[in-house]
């Protein structure tokens, strides 16, 4: 019987959750949900120097935003520097490792010597079969596994197929350095054993590393997990991902206004697809998702879908739910945290009264908070630009006579738009030609929700006194 599926999301703190990373966690988490298995998630926060607190924090919350659990206590790989040594010592005691005393002078002119002629630099074997004895006093040694010299490591590969690498292009990797501290390599497979994995599912950068890390499954007797290495993501000029493409982090999108399940539904589809569905909910994701359907080619990063994606789920978001959204989103955005605080009980009735006019508006939760900005704004309105310039002298005068007209209405949506249409007709006008004026009146801008739905959500009291403010 084979066993369940454990996958693992394993980044390193060193920085903020990226968008690649972003996007394996969510192939790890679906696969494992597909399977019936559980995803763990491991902080390989072996680089003392570079690993920060503040990066750990951005992690957990990126894929907690993202939707993303992981099953039982977060693993952080430091700590478990004892095991990774005492793995070392078993290696040594059955003759599969051995101690390395060059310096790194010596690696140094190894290396020139193998450029000089023409081969790849790597370790020569110097100490690989040297008598102990041989040692020099006083130096710490490195400890290298000694890797097969002859034949292939071939890895089955879920995504890539077949991978052969001829051995010779393999050298002695070093699994302990000097100063006693375990490599990445070494505590990459220490740590995927001891946790159960069955799938390691990453980028393909990796594919190189997991021939090397079959050479220390195998030396330890230890059976090795299926592999899939997924492409990286590309930025739209081909090129690899940047942060002139969007390889932001995952904190970044979201203070960009977009929401959690348009991510996931944009990420999934990087690289992997299912016919010709393009919307798909999380519960059809995890019913879909089969790590062999991931392509082999890079996907490209296209923020333009990503927007267009994004307006879909807004405007199929139910008002409620999309109003949670927002206001949970607000102190990420830019300025959300000033609106927060003006977000009176009275002013969040006008919010929730206008988000169905605001949201087919706006592609972004950013977009909505600018198109919900008159509602916050303060008399007199600032005016933009567009504003300013319809707002010339013929505009102001007729907002005049059409004050005194509406002033007179009863406060509806028909009654208004009745008003204002008749007030067009008997000028001669077409609609546009006063509810323009009448639009940069009410908001400070040249677009808004529908005109009317503006002066109900505003009320008879403040809609009329933003249009006395701009009457001539």
């Amino acid at each position: 019987m084979s066993r369940p599926v454990v996958t693992r999301f394993a980044p390193s703190p060193t920085g903020f959750l990226h968008i690649g990373g972003g996007r394996t966690a969510l192939f790890n988490w679906l696969y494992a949900k597909h399977t019936g298995g559980k995803m763990l998630l491991r902080i390989e926060d072996t680089d003392r120097e570079r690993s920060t607190e503040a990066a750990i924090a951005a992690i957990l919350d990126g894929l907690q935003w993202l939707g993303l659990d992981w099953e039982g206590e977060t693993v952080f790989q430091f700590a478990r520097a004892p095991r990774h040594r005492e793995v070392v010592e078993e290696l040594l005691a059955a003759g599969k490792a051995y101690r390395c005393y060059c310096t790194p002078a010596e690696l140094e002119a190894m290396r020139e010597k193998a450029r000089a002629e023409g081969r790849a630099p790597r370790y020569d074997g110097t100490w690989r079969d040297r008598d102990p004895s041989e040692a020099p006093a006083g130096v710490a040694p490195a400890i290298r596994i000694k890797a097969p010299l002859e034949g292939e490591t071939a890895i089955e590969d879920r995504v890539q197929g077949r991978v052969v690498i001829p051995n010779k292009d393999l050298d002695d990797l070093v699994l302990l350095r000097s100063d006693g501290n375990p490599t990445y390599m070494l505590s990459v497979v220490v740590d995927d054993h001891d946790m159960g994995v069955t799938h390691i599912i990453r980028g393909d950068d990796h594919l190189t590393n997991a021939a090397r890390q079959m050479i220390i499954y195998q030396a330890m007797g230890w059976e090795v997990p299926v592999m899939a290495h997924i492409p990286l993501i590309h930025g739209p000029d081909g090129a690899k991902l940047s942060k002139r493409h969007g390889a932001l982090g995952v904190d970044a999108y979201r203070a960009m206004g977009f929401l959690p399940e348009a991510m996931r539904n944009y990420l999934v589809r990087l690289g992997w697809a299912h016919g010709d569905d393009e919307i798909m909910s999380m519960e059809q994701m995890i019913e879909w998702f089969d790590i062999d359907d991931v392509g082999r080619s890079a996907s490209r990063f296209d923020f333009a879908k990503l927007e267009n994606l994004n307006g879909h789920y807004m405007r199929a978001a139910t008002d409620d739910a999309l109003y949670e959204s927002f206001v949970a989103t607000l102190p990420y955005l830019a300025g959300g945290q000033a609106m927060l605080g003006k977000l009176t009980p009275a002013r969040a009735a006008q919010l929730r009264e206008a988000l169905p006019g605001l949201k087919e508006r706006a592609k972004t939760l950013i977009e909505l908070k600018d198109g919900a900005g008159f509602l916050f704004a303060e008399r007199p309105l600032a005016l933009d630009e567009k504003a300013s310039t319809i707002l010339d002298a013929d505009a102001r005068a007729m907002l005049r006579d059409l004050q005194a007209v509406l002033s007179g209405v009863e406060w509806t949506v028909e009654a208004t738009e009745a008003a204002v249409k008749a007030f067009a007709e008997s000028r001669g006008l077409k609609l546009g030609k006063v509810a323009q004026p009448l639009r940069a009146a009410l908001t400070g801008r040249s677009t808004s929700p529908g005109i009317f739905d503006v002066l109900i959500v505003l009320g008879r009291e403040e809609s009329l006194g933003r249009i006395a403010d701009q009457a001539a």
